[in-house]
């Protein structure tokens, strides 16, 4: 079930920084997880977290998730209506779900580009796409997706799954997605966020701090990731904050969808 939200737009104060890439490497802290760091050292670390799930990442969404992540990803796609011959940047694309989706909509005169910072995901997506027996159509490049290294308007549309709360400077990464949208793209925005009701919040604190270390633990041996992965679920801002940064990065028509009674929230806005 999904509820949508719809959220006024305003009216942005010029063009969000067409000049260049907004940069987030000053001493202002940030948060990861329960801990403020610089923000090379929650990159530095993000690093780390994502090199070590990486063989088991799959594995793991699925049963974090009861598989419920698939269909996360599917509605996001859906809200994407993505057309034939469009271009779109999967960023922080993990293991290409959301790549192998958007493929067979923006067909053989489209391109999808994954974009990841970690090796180790990048060499995961390209061995599933290979097994699936994809070969053509999605092109794979490291780099951040707060920074993502390309000319602006050069996409029709991004999307983003379960990658936001781990930039290290999440407005500056709204500003530089925008640039990289052309007149009329479209930003797509999946990601876990605060459940609409007490009981529900308390459920889902308890799931996430108690269930998901104890479950890296079991399947990787490693808590100490998936614990982070927890926390930075809980700081994560609510939905009426996310599209409200949205909104003073320069998107219009900003609007949120909660799914799963809020767990997840699929946020969209445009580039007009």
């Amino acid at each position: 079930m999904q509820e949508r939200q719809q959220e006024s737009t305003g009216t942005p104060d010029g063009e969000g920084g067409r000049g260049g890439m907004d940069n987030a490497d000053g001493a202002e802290r940030v948060d990861y997880g329960y801990q403020q760091v610089s923000a090379a050292e929650k990159r530095r670390r993000v690093g780390q977290v994502f090199a070590s799930v990486a063989p088991r990442y799959d594995l793991m969404n699925d049963l974090m998730s009861f598989g419920l992540h698939r269909a996360w990803k599917r509605f996001a796609v859906a809200i994407a209506a993505l057309r034939p011959g469009e271009r779109v940047l999967d960023a922080a694309g993990g293991t290409g779900d959301l790549s192998r989706l958007c493929l067979p909509r923006v067909g053989e005169r489209g391109q999808v580009v994954l974009l990841d910072a970690s090796d180790a995901m990048l060499r995961k997506a390209r061995e599933r796409c290979l097994d699936r027996g994809i070969v053509e159509g999605i092109r794979y490049v490291r780099g951040d997706a707060e920074r993502p290294p390309f000319r602006e308007e050069s996409f029709d549309c991004i999307l983003v799954a379960f990658g936001m709360r781990n930039l290290a400077n999440r407005e500056a990464g709204l500003r530089n997605m925008r640039k990289g949208l052309r007149r009329g793209g479209r930003l797509i925005a999946l990601e876990f966020s605060r459940p609409v009701t007490a009981t529900l919040r308390r459920l889902h604190r308890h799931y996430c701090l108690r269930f998901l270390p104890f479950l890296g633990e079991k399947v990787l041996g490693d808590a100490a990731s998936y614990r982070y992965l927890a926390e930075s679920v809980l700081v994560y801002p609510e939905q009426r904050r996310i599209a409200r940064d949205m909104r003073e990065a320069g998107y219009r028509e900003v609007e949120y969808y909660n799914l799963c009674g809020g767990i997840v929230a699929a946020h969209r806005g445009y580039r007009l």
